[in-house]
């Protein structure tokens, strides 16, 4: 294997895909994210001082450190990052393409100097902690295993400005929404069934499944009943045997499923709820607007949908291990967003990017070959991919590709070029 020509390709495919981002930064500011994204991608390490090795600059390491601080500071940053990849990404987005949302966390409990630091609910292990909200959105296709990173947000609840976890998910679909032209099945985990979720999704007709609560009151039938009520006495018309894959191995499972139709108090619109009954003592039920009937596939459309979400949760430990994103440390909040939205870009050039033409997808296969992975590529091939991209950077002998910076066409002053 030829790394010198690996390296070669592979800075011009980071510094290809930094570009497209980049159009609407000034150039010192669009080298910045091509540097942050090659040291991502080399060091698999979100902290600066990682980063700053990969860049391999003939300046101290703190120099270098400083510099990308300064840089990370910029307003603004992550929205732009987060508006330029959705404009990549809108294109892979279909009528049926499952848009799965998803929060999760990261866990900061000895960070005390962290700018807006509140306490977030540890996914692992339940606990509450110090730390920070990321705002998730991945789109797939269902029975497919390639992922679409395309959205991913810090917040936190202490921060000026903040109003809802609500209003955070609201905004990530109309904008998300608005790029794709309406299309897409939108997937949401518990909590989505939020009144306050759910009528203006209604209202903006997007077509969803989402996770009911046993509680959650409906019609049916002209009455209204709890969730899990309607659901002890809904037919089983179908079964399936499916298996799920975790870190602890397959499972099987032998589901039984079938539907009822339902509303929403004070709602006209007809809705649907999917009963699956094996996976657990209760059975699970989701809602729906999409259009139901006793036909196997239409049923398995949104059992099926809402499965591919274990797909998704490995996606989102994906980009959270991937690049070591629980290790960050930059202290004030701007940094923070901005580090997240440039970790949602290098989480998109590894699974997207690569793949983009038959030149990259052959790039991409060098790089799964570069991971050397004992018991070959696992079912989340992601994973040996990122592996493989930090294994041909690490031949590197220089950081990536140098865009000279010059007072032409940036608009700004040379004094202003040398602040930068």
């Amino acid at each position: 294997m030829k790394y010198s020509v690996l390296v070669r390709k592979m800075r011009e495919r980071i510094h290809d895909f930094s570009g497209k981002l980049s159009t609407r930064f000034s150039r010192p500011k669009a080298r910045f994210v091509e540097e942050v994204l090659y040291g991502l991608t080399a060091g698999r390490d979100v902290k600066l001082s990682s980063i700053g090795r990969s860049l391999e600059e003939d300046v101290p390491l703190g120099a270098t450190e400083k510099r990308l601080s300064r840089n990370l500071a910029t307003e603004g940053m992550d929205d732009i990052l987060r508006e330029e990849l959705l404009g990549l990404g809108r294109r892979r987005v279909h009528k049926d393409t499952l848009v799965v949302v998803d929060i999760s966390d990261i866990r900061k409990p000895y960070a005390a100097k962290m700018e807006h630091l509140a306490r977030v609910r540890d996914g692992s292990t339940g606990e509450l902690v110090d730390g920070y909200w990321t705002l998730n959105v991945v789109a797939c296709e269902q029975g497919e295993s390639r992922i679409v990173p395309l959205y991913q947000k810090l917040y936190s609840a202490k921060a000026e400005g903040f109003e809802s976890e609500n209003a955070e998910i609201l905004a990530a679909l109309d904008m998300i929404s608005e790029a794709v032209g309406g299309r897409g099945i939108w997937v949401v985990d518990r909590g989505g069934d939020r009144i306050k979720l759910l009528r203006p999704m209604l209202a903006e007709q997007k077509r969803f499944i989402v996770r009911l609560r046993g509680d959650r009151h409906l019609l049916f039938r002209g009455h209204m009943r709890r969730g899990r009520e309607i659901a002890q006495g809904c037919p089983m018309h179908y079964a399936e045997h499916i298996v799920k894959e975790s870190s602890e191995g397959e499972k099987g499972h032998h589901i039984q499923y079938g539907y009822r139709k339902v509303k929403l108090p004070g709602r006209d619109e007809q809705l649907y709820m999917v009963v699956v009954k094996g996976f657990a003592r209760e059975p699970m039920m989701l809602l729906t607007n999409l259009p139901m009937r006793k036909r196997r596939g239409t049923l398995w459309q949104v059992v099926g949908g809402y499965l591919t979400r274990w797909r998704i949760e490995e996606a989102i430990r994906f980009i959270k291990q991937s690049y070591n994103l629980e290790d960050i440390r930059v202290l004030s909040y701007q940094r923070l967003k901005n580090l997240v939205a440039l970790v949602l870009a290098a989480a998109y050039f590894t699974a997207c990017y690569l793949g983009y033409n038959l030149h990259a997808a052959v790039l991409a296969r060098c790089a799964i070959k570069a991971s050397r992975r004992l018991f070959g590529v696992a079912p989340f091939r992601y994973y040996a991919l990122a592996d493989g991209i930090a294994v041909i950077l690490a031949h590197a002998t220089c950081g990536p590709i140098r865009t000279k910076t010059t007072p032409h066409n940036t608009g700004l002053s040379q004094m202003e070029l040398q602040l930068q």
